[in-house]
Order: structure tokens, then sequence, then C-alpha cells
């Protein structure tokens, strides 16, 4: 056991799951990357759907120690509100951290995966986030694809893959009916998955990696930001 991690809570990384390979080798490096950050904490992987252990699963393994839950999601949408406060409420000892976003280093992030694939200074860049039916969730991503505008020097509009408006396909129809040389999707989404791979089906004509990819380290950035929330 890492030095102190008894006193200390444990963190309980908790992602969305999925059945990608890729996927899941991507936030296992992120969680990993996390524990070689903080050796003095004990550090678990849970997942709210598709995948086992469960946050609750993951609290009960836990020796009675308290626990705090750090949601791997992008934004506060139903896995935040309802699956993981209601994990939280099954113990005293346990708290919620908030969501990885907004943060102006994810539109960073951002930014750095459309620089990768070649971002041309005529592009109409239109983000990519898997999207919600909480309208505080949906303002999340329109304040990333704000602060990522901010970042390019131009307009970005954010569209969805699920559960709100405009859905990824129509948004990048309509900047091309608008005129559009070229459409490049910025990817807001965690990592490789069912999402990540109907952004690439959506029309445009080049889609960034999400910000996870399972052949790369995870950005430093991300890491920083899982910790702060754990801290918070």
């Amino acid at each position: 056991m890492p030095p102190n991690s008894g006193r200390l809570p444990v963190l309980v990384a908790s992602s969305h799951g999925t059945g990608s390979p890729s996927g899941r080798g991507a936030v296992g490096g992120l969680v990993a990357a996390v524990a070689r950050r903080r050796p003095d904490l004990q550090v678990r992987s849970a997942f709210v759907d598709v995948q086992p252990p469960s946050p609750l699963r993951v609290m009960r393994d836990s020796d009675s120690r308290p626990t705090r839950i750090v949601p791997l999601l992008l934004s506060a949408g139903y896995h935040v509100f309802v699956d993981l406060t209601a994990a939280a409420e099954t113990s005293a000892t346990t708290t919620l951290a908030p969501a990885l976003g907004p943060d102006v280093r994810l539109a960073g992030l951002l930014r750095d995966r459309l620089v990768e694939i070649g971002l041309r200074d005529d592009d109409v860049v239109v983000m990519a986030a898997a999207g919600s039916s909480e309208p505080s969730a949906v303002r999340d991503c329109e304040q990333v694809a704000d602060d990522l505008a901010a970042l390019l020097g131009r307009p970005v509009t954010p569209a969805y893959l699920s559960a709100a408006s405009p859905r990824l396909d129509e948004a990048v129809a309509a900047a091309r009916a608008g005129g559009a040389h070229r459409v490049v999707v910025a990817t807001y989404l965690l990592a490789p998955g069912f999402f990540a791979d109907l952004a690439t089906r959506a029309g445009a004509d080049v889609v960034s990696g999400p910000l996870l990819l399972a052949h790369q380290p995870p950005p430093p950035a991300l890491v920083d930001i899982v910790v702060e929330r754990y801290l918070a």
C-alpha cells in the first residue's frame, strides 16, 4: 500500500465504461497515470455502465475507508446527477467530486488534436460531444466550444451525438451548405468507443481523435484535472 494511503480517501475514478478494447486501454492508462502522479493515494477504477466493477462495488471493497468518487466524465449529466450521486449517498464517508469539464485545459487538448490532424486556416470547426438530456451538461459543452473558439480565433459550433441538438451530422451538413471548403470535427469525447466511431461517420472531411488514445500516454493536463477534482 502506498505511504499514507490509509489516511486518505480512496480515489474512485468512475468512467462510463465501454466495450471497445482501445477505449478500455485508454481509460485504464489515465487511471494508471493518476496513480503514478499520486503514489500516496489508493486509486481504483469503477464504471457506471457496460463494465464492472460499479462504484458501489469498489466502495464496498474499500475496507470501510472513506472514498471520493471522481467522475471521468466531461460534463455533469445523468450519470453524475443520478448514478454517481446515488452511489455517494449510500455512505456517509463517500464524497463526489465535480466532472472533468468544463475546463479551458480541455479546450487546449482539443486544439492540440486539431493541430495533429493538420487544421487549416479556412477550416470550419464543429465540436462533437456525446450529448445529454440534462441542460447543464449541454451548457458545459457549449462553454468548452467557446473556449476552443477563443483559442483558435474562429467560431466553433457545438454538436451532439445523442440526446441534444444540433446533431453532429446536421451541423456538418449545415457547415457544408454554408460554403465551408473543409469541415473538421473536434472530438470532445474522453476515449475511443461507440460515440467516437459515430463521429467519424458524420460526414466531416477530417475528424480528430478523442482526448485519450490507446497508443499514447494520457495528456498531463488531463491527469492534472483528475487530481484537482479529487482535491476540490
